[in-house]
């Protein structure tokens, strides 16, 4: 078994031209709205936004997932999913795990590899993850990462660990598994995890009143599902 890791949508693509299963890490929020969404038996179609989603959510019978700051029905808010109903439909736009898995079934210039598996991870079902792993031999880990203003990638540190978590649960399951130096480092990382809280993208949910979103997030292996892509949306593996 060998386990890479790349950031963001360029990385994705370029694991997806060399490995068997991509795991998409988007720890605040896209991975962990996803697997609270499956685990409370919501299927999820991922988008990059725009009246686009709109008319997707509208073409399936889909709920649309609406602003954060909204604080009205469904969001890219973990919290705003506890109560989803079994057999929802969700369309859950973000800009970057959400943009990476459409990219997977819609093509475009970041398109995967049409023949590799594609799942959600973040820190809250990396135990999960890790054991469903056990089946692939080349595995990529995809940190999605954050934007800078002028649209690039900001490495995020919420993702580091979170695909470090992914990692130490494979080398539970396999400890002779080969990574490489950026898999392992996201490995070390994880060992050395401090509080979500502490790294910019936690203290801005906390700031604006989002610390719930942070502490479901930050809760290890609290999941047992593990998000598959299949046809354009998100179903428990």
């Amino acid at each position: 078994m060998t386990v890479a890791l790349e950031w963001g949508p360029v990385g994705a693509k370029v694991l997806s031209e060399s490995c068997d299963v991509v795991v998409i890490v988007d720890v605040l929020s896209f991975s962990t709205a996803v697997t609270v969404a499956v685990e409370r038996g919501a299927r999820v179609w991922p988008h990059t936004g725009g009246e686009n989603a709109g008319t997707l959510a509208r073409d399936i019978g889909a709920v649309l997932a609406g602003n954060r700051g909204s604080h009205d029905g469904p969001t890219l808010s973990p919290a705003s999913l506890l109560e989803l109903g079994e057999d929802t439909r969700l369309v859950l736009p973000s800009p970057n795990g959400s943009a990476i898995a459409f990219a997977a079934v819609n093509g475009g210039v970041t398109a995967l590899n049409g023949g590799t598996t594609v799942v959600a991870g973040c820190l809250r079902n990396a135990r999960a993850v890790g054991r469903w792993l056990r089946g692939y031999e080349r595995i990529g880990i995809v940190p999605a990462g954050e934007r800078w203003g002028d649209g690039s990638l900001r490495p995020a540190y919420e993702d580091l660990v979170g695909a470090g978590a992914v990692v130490e649960r494979i080398l539970a399951c396999d400890p002779a598994a080969s990574l490489t130096p950026e898999a392992e480092a996201a490995a070390l990382a994880f060992r050395a995890l401090r509080p979500l809280e502490e790294c910019p993208s936690g203290r801005e949910l906390v700031e604006r009143g989002f610390a719930e979103d942070v502490r479901i997030a930050a809760d290890i292996d609290a999941s047992e599902v593990v998000p598959r892509l299949v046809e354009g949306r998100f179903l428990p593996a």
